[in-house]
């Protein structure tokens, strides 16, 4: 593949010898990287040992982040479906039917041509490895919206088989999944995060040599609820004194960790990662953030934002990103302005030099290219929505300002209501709508214009709900049992995972290596402005509202 010739400057963006930032994000403009894009499920800004927090241990992601650009404004929605759904369409959810996470709800309209699509009609292949939750149903299916290569659960959730997960699922949750691989149902082997990226990782192999670029979306169920993790994974946190429930949380995002150091591993070894932009993320803010630490309730890192999943404050939407693109992308270098999810359709668009339909919905968010090229690059100010939906059927209008907000560069309008000033109040503890009407009238007229835009397209409301045997992964699982019976299946060849704190590879591993709760990857270097800042606010007092940490979350 032709690669991107551009020269790094210290002050922070790219530079070719002889353009301005302008050019400079014009020759980023069809340069067709591989993407690489890693999403993670209900982990939090605070749920990383470089973002702050002193007891989970993320040594591998850790690393990434020193070498990323990161967006420290980037902004999801509240809840699963609705961000993937952002993601897949560049629209905010409500505009393409997504207003729930269950009851068909949470089906992207047919009429969206998706990010895959568009990618593919610029010569991408493209491969889904993990949660999709944008509809079961044939027409819905990632394998009719743009991806060749699918390995996905059903629903929103392994063993969510109300929703539509297969029911063989419910038993042994995370472990030996049944899942779906393009047309055939199949029986899988192994812990879901390590089968999702050893899937995501050999068929990155098979690409590899072809003169085509490749999209793979490696898309996880974890840290999602029920809270499951390998014992290697969790035997370090019991033995500290955490409930079950923290420390296999915890444990699923060290696992989550290591094969991240695989994945960028192999990228390597490959001679991959000149040619690939790679990005971390997750889908929304934390969950089970309070938990027992030898018998007494504690409340977790949350990065001291108020909220979480399911949310309309900060700690429901804003999330870490970090975009490593080796040689081309500078290292260390933070992009401080509002980023929106809606914002990566365009950007990815313009990266392959896609041409898109001049029939298509149109696009909610813009380019980041500006940005990557020069973090100084004009970027005016704009009011981003948010709404976590979810009401019950037939009480819309009641739920119009129930759990929703306006963002800008400065203000958070939440619920119609409270104002916050998230420039100077990061941490949403001050209310200052009564000091500032004036941008408070204008939040909410702009809200009501956005919310008057979105009625005509939640096509899903009304619809019926589906119980589990009735669902399209039951339906089809009984059949394909029928017909042929459900094959074991396994990727062509296994890469070894090692364990990053230990040096053991997982299955001959033990407990990890005893580390004191404070120490983590960062306390060995100097820290970078955003952690200084997350160390900071960890002395002060938790303003997070959180949710139980024992609790299961079946729905999202």
């Amino acid at each position: 593949m032709k690669k991107l010739c551009l020269i790094l400057v210290a002050a922070g963006f790219l530079l070719p010898a002889f353009c301005d930032a302008s050019a400079q994000a014009q020759s980023l403009k069809g340069s067709r990287p591989n993407i690489v894009f890693v999403m993670t499920d209900d982990q939090g800004m605070g749920d990383l040992s470089c973002m702050g927090n002193e007891v989970v241990r993320t040594p591998n992601i850790d690393q990434l982040y020193q070498q990323s650009t990161r967006l420290t404004d980037y902004h999801v929605s509240p809840t699963c479906a609705p961000t993937r759904a952002a993601l897949m369409s560049g629209r905010l959810p409500f505009m393409v039917g997504v207003t729930h996470t269950i009851q068909q709800r949470e089906r992207m309209a047919l009429d969206v041509v998706t990010m895959p699509q568009a990618l593919k009609s610029a010569g991408y292949a493209t491969g889904l490895f993990g949660k999709w939750h944008l509809g079961d149903d044939l027409p819905y299916l990632p394998q009719s919206r743009g991806f060749d290569e699918v390995l996905m659960h059903g629903a929103g959730g392994i063993g969510q088989v109300n929703f539509g997960d297969f029911a063989a699922n419910k038993n042994n949750v995370y472990f030996d999944n049944v899942l779906l691989h393009n047309d055939t149902i199949v029986q899988t082997k192994g812990f879901c995060t390590d089968v999702f990226f050893q899937a995501g990782l050999n068929w990155i192999k098979e690409q590899k040599d072809s003169d085509s670029p490749y999209f793979a979306y490696i898309s996880l169920n974890a840290p999602h609820a029920p809270l499951v993790a390998p014992k290697d994974y969790t035997e370090y946190f019991l033995n500290l004194g955490y409930d079950k429930g923290t420390a296999a949380r915890y444990g699923m995002i060290e696992n989550i960790d290591d094969n991240v150091g695989l994945l960028l591993k192999k990228l390597q070894e490959w001679g991959q990662l000149s040619d690939t932009f790679v990005i971390f993320t997750t889908d929304n803010g934390a969950t089970h953030l309070s938990g027992t630490l030898n018998g007494e309730r504690i409340k977790h890192f949350n990065y001291n934002m108020k909220g979480a999943k399911n949310s309309p404050n900060e700690g429901g939407t804003h999330v870490p990103a970090f975009l490593y693109w080796k040689g081309v992308l500078s290292e260390g270098v933070d992009i401080d302005q509002l980023i929106h999810h809606v914002d990566l359709f365009p950007t990815f668009v313009e990266l392959a030099g896609a041409e898109l339909p001049e029939t298509m919905q149109p696009l909610d968010g813009r380019s980041i290219l500006p940005l990557l090229a020069n973090k100084e690059a004009d970027w005016p100010d704009r009011e981003r929505f948010v709404h976590c939906g979810r009401w019950a059927k037939g009480k819309r209008d009641e739920g119009k300002y129930q759990k929703t907000a306006v963002r800008t560069e400065r203000w958070r309008l939440v619920n119609h209501e409270e104002l916050y000033d998230i420039t100077n109040d990061p941490s949403e503890t001050t209310d200052v709508a009564s000091a500032k009407p004036d941008v408070v009238a204008r939040l909410r007229q702009a809200f009501d214009q956005w919310w008057d835009s979105a009625l005509p397209m939640m096509v899903n409301e009304g619809l019926p709900s589906v119980k589990g045997p009735n669902q399209p992964f039951a339906i089809r699982y009984e059949k394909q049992l029928q017909e042929k019976g459900i094959p074991d299946w396994a990727p062509a060849e296994s890469f070894l995972l090692t364990r990053a704190l230990s040096g053991n590879t997982v299955s001959d591993s033990t407990a990890p290596q005893t580390k004191a709760a404070g120490d983590s990857a960062a306390d060995t270097e100097p820290l970078t402005r955003i952690q200084k800042r997350a160390r900071r606010k960890n002395k002060g007092k938790e303003q997070s509202s959180e949710t139980s940490g024992l609790e299961e979350v079946p729905q999202q």
